[in-house]
C-alpha cells in the first residue's frame, strides 16, 4: 500500500440552502476542491451521504454528482454510514489509492436537511439508530444522548453546568469560520438558560443541522513535493475504522465509544504516535456528552474524566489539545453526511496554517474522527504536515 496525500479541498457554508438542490450543494464543495488542487479530473468520485433518499427523494449520488461537475464516465458511488458518511467516502477514496486502483479520489461528503419539517428531518435521523429497539420505542439521538448523558452524570458525578466549556469553546472558535453556521459566542450564563430538549440535554449541548458539503482531493503522497504551490504536503499517516452495535443497550458498556479507541488505536499505530503527539483533534461533538466519550475513548482523557480538559481549558486553541477548531458540530454544523469532510477540510487548513484565529500553534499532526449514529461507525483519520 502507497502513502496518499490531500492536494485540494473545498467547503461550503453550512446554512439553509433553500435555493440549491443537493447536486448543486455538492458541486460546489466539489469545483472548489479541484480549484485548490489545481485538477480538472480524478479517476473516481466517493460521496458520503445519508438521507438524500429519504430527505430529497434523491438516490444515485454517486453517478449525479458526477454528471454534474463534468466528470461523467468516472467510477462515482455512494457511501453510507450514518452521520459518519463523510469520513467513510473519505477512508474508501484512500483506500482506492493506496492501493493503486486510483491514481487519483474526490471524497466528499453532502447533505441537505432544511427543507423538511422538523419532525420528519428527526424521523430520518433515527433510522441510522436500531429501528426495532430503538427507533421503534420512540427514541430520538437527542433522547438516546440523554440516557447517556444522564448516566455519565450519575456514574461520575459530574454536574450538567461542568459540560459548557465544550459549547463555549466550539462557539467562540466558529466566530472566525466564515462556513460555519452559528458564528456567535455563547457564555456560561447562556448554557445555564438555554432551553431543554431532553434532560439533561439542552439546546447548547446539541449540534444544529445544515446544508452543506465539503470535499478532498486525494493523489498519492510520493507525486507529490513536500511545497505544493507554496503550501506543506499533507499526508493521511493513520486511517481506521471499527464498528459497535447499533443499539446501546447491547454494548457492554453504554458510556464507553468501543469503536473510537479501536479505531483510534489503529490510526496511532499506523501513524506511529501516541496521543501525545496529536497537536489537535476534530472530533465529533454532535452532543457535548460525545465530546466527553470521545476524549476517553481515544486516550486524551482518563475514564469518567473528559469535562475536566474543557474545566482546564485544554481544548482551546492555545490550550494542550485543541478541539473544534473551527466550531465543531456545535458551531460549524452537523450536515450528518458532510461533517467527517468538514472535519478533513478543517485538519488540513491547520496543518496549512490556514486556520486564522483559531491557529493552533506549529500544529504539525492533527486528528479528526467521525461516529455514526450513536457510536456505531467510528473512523479515525491522523493527518501530518510535510
Amino acid at each position: 500500500m502507497r502513502e496518499v496525500a490531500i492536494l485540494g479541498i473545498g467547503q461550503t457554508p453550512v446554512d439553509e440552502a433553500w435555493d440549491k438542490s443537493v447536486r448543486e450543494i455538492a458541486g460546489e464543495a466539489v469545483f472548489a476542491a479541484l480549484l485548490d488542487a489545481q485538477r480538472e479530473r480524478v479517476d473516481g468520485l466517493f460521496v458520503g451521504n445519508m438521507l438524500s433518499g429519504i430527505i430529497s427523494k434523491q438516490e444515485h449520488l454517486g453517478a449525479l454528482v458526477a454528471d454534474w461537475v463534468g466528470l461523467r464516465a468516472i467510477e462515482a458511488f455512494k457511501v453510507e454510514a450514518a452521520c459518519g458518511s463523510g469520513a467513510a467516502a473519505m477512508r474508501l477514496a484512500i483506500m482506492a489509492v493506496a492501493s493503486g486502483e486510483m491514481d487519483s479520489a474526490l471524497a466528499m461528503g453532502v447533505e441537505k436537511m432544511t427543507e423538511n419539517k422538523g419532525t420528519e428531518t428527526t424521523a430520518a435521523l433515527a433510522t441510522a439508530a436500531d429501528a426495532d429497539y430503538e427507533a421503534e420505542q420512540g427514541l430520538s439521538f437527542v433522547a438516546i444522548n440523554a440516557l447517556i448523558m444522564q448516566r455519565y452524570l450519575h456514574e461520575y458525578g459530574w454536574k450538567h453546568t461542568d459540560f459548557a466549556p465544550f459549547s463555549i469553546n466550539a462557539h467562540a472558535n466558529a466566530v472566525h469560520n466564515p462556513f460555519a453556521r452559528l458564528r456567535d459566542p455563547i457564555s456560561e450564563k447562556d448554557y445555564q438558560r438555554a432551553k431543554m430538549i431532553a434532560a439533561p440535554i439542552n439546546l447548547m449541548d446539541a449540534s444544529p443541522i445544515g446544508d452543506g458539503a465539503a470535499a478532498a482531493v486525494i493523489v498519492p503522497a510520493d507525486s507529490l513535493p513536500e511545497l505544493v504551490y507554496g503550501r506543506p504536503r499533507i499526508r493521511i499517516a493513520g486511517s481506521a475504522t471499527a464498528t459497535d452495535s447499533l443499539a446501546v443497550h447491547d454494548r457492554r458498556d453504554a458510556l464507553w465509544l468501543t469503536a473510537a479507541e479501536l479505531s483510534a488505536r489503529k490510526a496511532y499505530q499506523q501513524a506511529g504516535v501516541s496521543p501525545a503527539d496529536i497537536d489537535f483533534f476534530e472530533l465529533h461533538d454532535a452532543f457535548s456528552i460525545m465530546a466527553a466519550l470521545s476524549l476517553e475513548a481515544c486516550g486524551f482523557a482518563e475514564r469518567g474524566q473528559g469535562p475536566r480538559l474543557g474545566l482546564e481549558g485544554v481544548i482551546r486553541p492555545d490550550g494542550r489539545l485543541p478541539i473544534a477548531t473551527r466550531g465543531g458540530l456545535k458551531a460549524r454544523g452537523h450536515p450528518v453526511g458532510a461533517t467527517g469532510m468538514y472535519q478533513i477540510v478543517e485538519a488540513v487548513q491547520q496543518l496549512r496554517g490556514e486556520a486564522g484565529e483559531t491557529q493552533v500553534q506549529d500544529a504539525r499532526i492533527g486528528m479528526a474522527q467521525n461516529i455514526g449514529g450513536s457510536g456505531a461507525t467510528i473512523i479515525t483519520h491522523i493527518l501530518r504536515r510535510g
